[in-house]
């Protein structure tokens, strides 16, 4: 490749997007390096797109024909104009033997394009922002595609999406993925971090043997080897197969139940498929409340029919566990037991357990935190977090559990640290100090910590706080 064809890609583009855009990310199988740095340094004009609200708007088109089938997000929907250029110019990108990444503006704004199995193109539109957090922003956004395309498997199947006979039926399909779709972009459930880091969002019951014997039973009248129970849509247990599934396939059923608790019916049969275990042969999830906030799910064949699992399965065996169950939703946001205790300087933490890609995270709010001069939100804190895993993980700690994408989407190869390109091993501890908090991540062949702290801990104290953190959460619940 040469620079005149990169020069001339570019040119022809302007037809389409004619508008401002900072700079466009082309990734090549064998790209000149002289000749991708000169056009990252050139000023072309090709695009601006930005969401008014400041929200995360979802575009899906057919890969081949760039036809429509649905938009979510942003109230302010992008006009069909700006969408067919978009498309057009990944399709034009793809002609010329060149994969159309991501592209950032001039804002602050970014946009992804992802293509699955050459048959959905999806876009994610990000509004403006501060230039710093642009890497961060790729990050999020490459995997909520991710998380969409196996959104829509999970509900509809994958021949359905890969063999396009019928666009209109599959638009009104598609409708029946809405509501999970809404929960990934919005992400209004505070406490849910799997969408992020695909590892189950897990609650620590106190009395998690009882609700362990009593999961194993329920699955096994049901003739089923998957059995899960959600408390405060968070796993307090789960069958030895439901954790053998894919972390992501975890996450994604585990959204579903908050979706299908979230609609208020007592019971449901519903038809799913496995993004990556059965992504063509569905299985029924059945899933039953016993209390307000508390849910037992299966995953099962033709038997049994729900009406005999309600009236015959749920009370024999559940009924008994009515005080512990209670006492597992006593637990709360906190997600982890009375018996762990946490120091007050603490402000957040999300601990995940990378052999089982289980995590359990929470926020703790306390008068000794409103007191203090540095004062912050329960929504910041969580937003806080996020972003200091996304910055400890794409920067810092082991690369290969921060994106399950493609080599070719790379999205985060551009972001480590220069430094460690001198060392052949990988950084164990991180730490950030801000205007807001003090933050520390640790990791360990088992677990990985982040942990965000007061402004007035002292900087050389961060690292014994996290570490006995970690200590007291493991030796409380054996996480």
């Amino acid at each position: 490749p040469s620079i005149r064809r990169y020069r001339e890609m570019l040119t022809s583009a302007l037809v389409l997007m004619p508008s401002h855009c900072r700079y466009l990310e082309l990734l090549l199988d064998q790209p000149d390096e002289t000749a991708l740095a000169d056009v990252k340094n050139e000023s072309w004009d090709i695009v601006t797109v930005e969401t008014t609200d400041g929200c995360i708007q979802l575009l899906c088109l057919t890969a081949s024909s760039g036809v429509p089938l649905f938009t979510r997000g942003a109230s302010k929907q992008l006009p069909f104009s700006v969408i067919g250029s978009l498309n057009g110019v990944h399709m034009f990108g793809g002609g010329q033997g060149v994969l159309l990444s991501s592209c950032e503006t001039e804002g602050g704004g970014k946009l992804v394009w992802r293509v699955f199995h050459d048959s959905v193109m999806l876009i994610a539109v990000s509004g403006g922002g501060s230039s710093g957090a642009c890497s961060r922003e790729e990050i999020r956004l490459q995997r909520l595609l991710e998380n969409v395309w196996h959104c829509m498997v999970l509900v509809l199947g994958q021949d359905e999406l890969v063999n396009l006979r019928n666009i209109e039926r599959l638009k009104r399909d598609l409708r029946s993925c809405f509501c999970l779709i809404d929960q990934l972009l919005e992400e209004k459930q505070q406490g849910v971090l799997g969408n992020l880091t695909h590892c189950a969002d897990s609650l620590l019951p106190p009395n998690p043997t009882l609700l362990q014997e009593a999961v194993d039973g329920f699955a096994q009248a049901a003739d089923s080897e998957f059995g899960c129970l959600f408390v405060h849509g968070k796993i307090a247990a789960a069958t030895e197969k439901w954790w053998r599934l894919a972390p992501q396939e975890v996450v994604l059923l585990s959204a579903l139940v908050r979706t299908l608790s979230a609609s208020g019916s007592a019971s449901c049969d519903y038809p799913v498929f496995l993004p990556q275990g059965s992504p063509t042969v569905a299985h029924r999830l059945l899933r039953f409340q016993l209390l307000p906030g508390a849910d037992v799910c299966v995953l099962c064949g033709p038997t049994p029919s729900l009406h005999r699992a309600e009236s015959e399965l749920v009370g024999q065996l559940w009924s008994p566990l009515v005080e512990t169950l209670r006492s597992c939703l006593s637990v709360g946001e906190r997600s982890l037991p009375g018996s762990v205790p946490l120091r007050p300087d603490v402000l957040a933490l999300l601990l995940i357990n990378r052999e089982t890609r289980r995590s359990v995270s929470c926020v703790q709010l306390s008068s000794y935190h409103l007191l203090s001069d540095h004062s912050l939100s329960k929504s910041r804190c969580w937003e806080l977090l996020k972003l200091f895993y996304i910055f400890s993980m794409s920067r810092y700690f082991t690369h290969e559990e921060m994106l399950c994408v493609s080599g070719e989407d790379g999205a985060q190869g551009g972001h480590t640290e220069d430094f460690l390109h001198g060392f052949s091993h990988q950084p164990q501890q991180c730490y950030l100090v801000t205007e807001e908090c003090k933050s520390y991540g640790l990791q360990t062949p088992r677990h990985q910590l982040f942990l965000l702290m007061l402004p007035s801990v002292p900087t050389l104290a961060l690292r014994t706080v996290a570490t006995q953190t970690l200590s007291d959460i493991i030796s409380a619940t054996a996480f």
